[in-house]
């Protein structure tokens, strides 16, 4: 566990190949305080306009790490795992978030490997959809899946109340 008990937030994305997704979801780890970790090979480089595009000005706000391989990222790191996945038996909401919490995402085209898969399967999650459905994009996974980690944290330290009585006339 962390010093002080404190939680921390990690997405990983393995192989990532869309440039916009990455950039889509390296703004909603500025925006969260969520670190980022990318697994090699990637399908752009990380000076890809259209990744930057993606992320606006929120490049300098994030904390980003690039791995190798998994075996490299497993070597620098440790917490708690949880792999998304549309071969998951749990709802991503079942498991409790606590801790040094690392989220794994999978590359568009293949999600992650099943070797990945079967070395924890109780920790695969899976979002829920309808039948026939193959996935969703992988930017929105990943929101959603933050966004319940917080939820579990209760938003600590995150703005909930906007001012919109400044907007609002008499």
């Amino acid at each position: 566990m962390n010093e002080n008990n404190k939680n921390y937030l990690n997405i990983v994305l393995v192989e990532p190949e869309i440039p916009q997704n990455t950039g889509n979801i390296s703004r909603t780890c500025a925006a969260t305080g969520a670190s980022l970790h990318l697994i090699e090979p990637l399908g752009f480089k990380i000076t890809d306009a259209s990744l930057k595009r993606a992320g606006l000005d929120y490049w300098k706000y994030l904390d980003l790490h690039i791995y190798k391989d998994l075996d490299d990222f497993f070597l620098q790191n440790s917490g708690e795992f949880y792999f998304y996945t549309t071969k998951g038996n749990k709802v991503y909401t079942e498991p409790e978030y606590k801790g040094n919490v690392y989220l794994f995402f999978g590359k568009e085209t293949a999600g992650l490997p099943v070797s990945l898969l079967a070395s924890a399967p109780e920790r695969c999650v899976r979002l829920p959809m309808l039948f026939d459905i193959r996935s969703l994009n992988l930017s929105n996974s990943v929101a959603i899946a933050t966004y319940e980690v917080l939820r579990q944290w209760d938003f600590k330290d995150f703005q909930t109340q906007g001012q919109l009585e400044k907007y609002i006339s008499e």
